[in-house]
């Protein structure tokens, strides 16, 4: 007769959930500093001009660069961070989606206006 894998080690390793909230986190985190910087580069000529990495796209060139190295960097800082750790995801999953709902906020015309 075969056992099953949980039969036949009880205490099997788990693995931390760490690298995994850190995912989930620096995403939350990329799209909150896409929105931000976005916005940042509508109402500020000198931002304007500092995004404005490759002309025929205009500042929206610098926006995406910076968010894209901002998300990975945060990536890469949190998983060294909790590589091995069990942190709350459901705290950090909280705080992603809060990042992301701001985020998609700060998209909105009428909201990005207030600023």
């Amino acid at each position: 007769m075969t056992q099953s894998a949980s039969e036949a080690s009880p205490q099997a390793p788990s693995l931390p959930n760490g690298p995994g909230a850190a995912a989930v986190l620096s995403a939350g985190i990329g799209t909150f500093a896409l929105a931000v910087l976005a916005v940042a580069g509508d109402k500020s000529a000198a931002i304007k001009q500092a995004l404005n990495f490759y002309h025929p796209t205009g500042p929206l060139s610098g926006v995406t660069t910076l968010a894209i190295l901002l998300w990975i960097a945060a990536w890469a800082i949190l998983d060294w961070r909790w590589r091995k750790k069990n942190v709350a995801i459901a705290r950090i999953t909280t705080a992603a989606l809060v990042l992301l709902v701001l985020s998609l906020l700060l998209t909105f015309p009428p909201i990005a206006d207030l600023f």
